[in-house]
C-alpha cells in the first residue's frame, strides 16, 4: 500500500525509495519492455529513438563510454558490438542481475557497478562519453552533484548525452489520454512527487527540474551544451508507456535529450 504526495525529501532519501522501487519492479519492467528496448539494443526513449539511427553520440569505435542507469545493460551492450569499451552502473542491484542473464543469453557481456550516479566508481578524466537513457538522471534530487560527477570522469572534450522527461510534462496529469492535456501543476513547483510505505516513508521519489535548472547545472559543472533534441512522436507509433503515447505525444513533448561536453 502506497501514498501518493507532494514533498521535500532529502537526496540520500530519494537514492535509497528509488533503489528499492527499482528492486520490486525490475523484473515486471524487463518482462514489459524488454521486447522494445531490446537485448541488444540502444533506445534513448518511449519515443522510439533508436541510436543506431539517430548517432546522438557520434563515433564510440574504441571510446571508452559509461552508461549511467544502465538497467540490465541493453544500450551498453549495443554499444558493445560497435566496438566501444563500455562501463555501466545502475543504483538497482536486481536491473544487473537482468543484465547478467542477457549476457550469457547474447554472448555480449558488459562490466558492471552497483552505484549512484552522484558517486562514480570511476577515475578521474578515463571516460570519453557518458551517456544515460532516462536510466538515472530523472530520479536524482541533486543533479548538480551528478553533473559534477560526470565532468570529473570525463577527458578533456569527452561528451555527455542524457535523457530525461520532458519537463514541461510536470503540469500535466500521469495520464497518457486526452484526459492527460489539462494542466493541473505549475511548471515552477520543484516539490518532488513521492510515494510512501505503509511507515510514511518514501518508496519512490520522482523530482521536477526545469529547463534553466538543467542548464544552470551542467554550466557549474563546466559542461557546454552541445545540442537539445525534444523528440516528436513517431507517425504509427502506437505503443503506450506510462505517461507517454499517441494522443499526448502528438501534441506535448514527451522527452528531452540533452547534449554536452567537456571543454
Amino acid at each position: 500500500m502506497t501514498d501518493d504526495t507532494f514533498r521535500g525529501v532529502t537526496p540520500e532519501e530519494a537514492v535509497r525509495a528509488n533503489r528499492g522501487d527499482w528492486d520490486r519492479t525490475a523484473d515486471d519492467y524487463q518482462d514489459e519492455h524488454g521486447d522494445f528496448l531490446r537485448d541488444v539494443g540502444f533506445i534513448w526513449c518511449p519515443e522510439g529513438v533508436d541510436e543506431a539511427d539517430a548517432r546522438r553520440l557520434g563515433a564510440v569505435d574504441g571510446r571508452l563510454v559509461l552508461e549511467i542507469g544502465c538497467g540490465a545493460g541493453q544500450c551498453a551492450r549495443w554499444l558493445t558490438s560497435q566496438a566501444a569499451r563500455v562501463v555501466g552502473v545502475d543504483v538497482s542491484l536486481r536491473q544487473l542481475q537482468h543484465g547478467r542473464r542477457i549476457d550469457d543469453a547474447t554472448g555480449i557481456t558488459v562490466p558492471t557497478a552497483c552505484a549512484t550516479a552522484t558517486a562514480l566508481p570511476i577515475a578521474s578524466g578515463s571516460v570519453d562519453i557518458a551517456c544515460s537513457a532516462f536510466g538515472a538522471f530523472p530520479f536524482i534530487v541533486d543533479i548538480d552533484v551528478a553533473l559534477r560527477e560526470v565532468s570529473r570522469v570525463l577527458v578533456p572534450r569527452g561528451r555527455l548525452v542524457f535523457s530525461v522527461v520532458h519537463p514541461s510534462r510536470w503540469m500535466f496529469p500521469d495520464d497518457p489520454s486526452s484526459q492527460g492535456l489539462t494542466v493541473t501543476r505549475s511548471y515552477f513547483d520543484r516539490t518532488p512527487y513521492v510515494e510512501t510505505d505503509g511507515t510514511g516513508h518514501p518508496s519512490y521519489v520522482e523530482p521536477h527540474h526545469t529547463l534553466e535548472d538543467w542548464t544552470q547545472a551542467l554550466l557549474g559543472a563546466g559542461l557546454a551544451i552541445t545540442g537539445l533534441y525534444e523528440p516528436p512522436w513517431p507517425d504509427g507509433h502506437d505503443r503506450v508507456w506510462g505517461a507517454w503515447g499517441p494522443v499526448r505525444g502528438a501534441l506535448v513533448p514527451g522527452t528531452l535529450i540533452i547534449s554536452a561536453k567537456n571543454p
